[in-house]
């Protein structure tokens, strides 16, 4: 039975950008399904949420493994009934700091990929037989700068958000005749764990997880219904609005 407010799925959610959809979400209406693969982190983020009045189930769960993925939507759509978001956040950055590709250890690269690839790949793919059953839904990947502007030094990284992308992109075309809306969001530079691993001497600053959520928000409401296959700069998003990218 559909519950009154909508359903948004966040994966890797226990922390920096996951943890700050979560929180922002519930403040504004949703129920929430989340995962991560630290639970007691991922309770954390729960009882927090739990506060604005949103109904919130957290699951342990690798979503780059194919049994964790079908039993997170599994549960929660036992639990809610369906899926109206979600949200393709989780990802892995690799060693600190990172190699250059020539000094890469395979295994590290391998589930670098496995991680930041498989997981957008099997969650999407789960997600959207519901999806089109109930003819609505949307999917946001988050990307990064890296992962249309190779760097230096942003090794399995930069090499996995650009195959993001391209998922992205050939996915979205697939489902242009469809409801279904799918986009990617680059939230831009963050003050997270994963930052930090990534860039452990920065010396710039940056923004918090909490300031660039709206772009999330907008894409899950009625307001965003019709964006399909953009790619969102959050801080652009933040400056100019819906101006931010170009209408189909």
């Amino acid at each position: 039975m559909k519950k009154s407010k909508p359903v948004v799925m966040i994966t890797g959610a226990s922390r920096g950008l996951g943890k700050a959809l979560t929180i922002s979400f519930a403040q504004n209406g949703y129920n929430l399904a989340i995962c991560a693969r630290h639970l007691e982190e991922l309770n954390h983020v729960k009882e927090n949420a739990k506060q604005y009045g949103a109904d919130v189930l957290a699951i342990t769960a690798d979503v780059s493994i194919l049994r964790d993925v079908d039993r997170f939507v599994s549960v929660t759509e036992d639990h809610f009934g369906r899926i109206d978001v979600l949200i393709n956040n989780a990802s892995a950055v690799g060693p600190s700091p990172i190699p250059y590709l020539l000094d890469f250890d395979d295994e590290d690269l391998t589930d670098v990929l496995r991680v930041n690839i498989m997981s957008a790949f099997l969650m999407s793919r789960r997600v959207l037989t519901g999806m089109l059953q109930q003819n609505e839904g949307r999917i946001i990947n988050v990307t990064s700068e890296v992962g249309h502007i190779g760097y230096a030094g942003w090794g399995a990284y930069s090499v996995s958000k650009f195959a993001v992308e391209g998922l992205t992109q050939t996915w979205a075309d697939e489902l242009k005749e469809t409801p279904i809306k799918m986009n990617l969001v680059d939230p831009g530079e963050m003050n997270t764990d994963m930052h930090a691993l990534a860039v452990p001497d920065c010396d710039y600053p940056l923004k918090q997880p909490e300031e660039i959520t709206d772009v999330f928000l907008h894409l899950a409401s009625d307001q965003g219904k019709n964006v399909h296959g953009q790619r969102i700069d959050a801080e652009e998003f933040m400056e100019k609005g819906e101006a931010a990218w170009k209408p189909n």
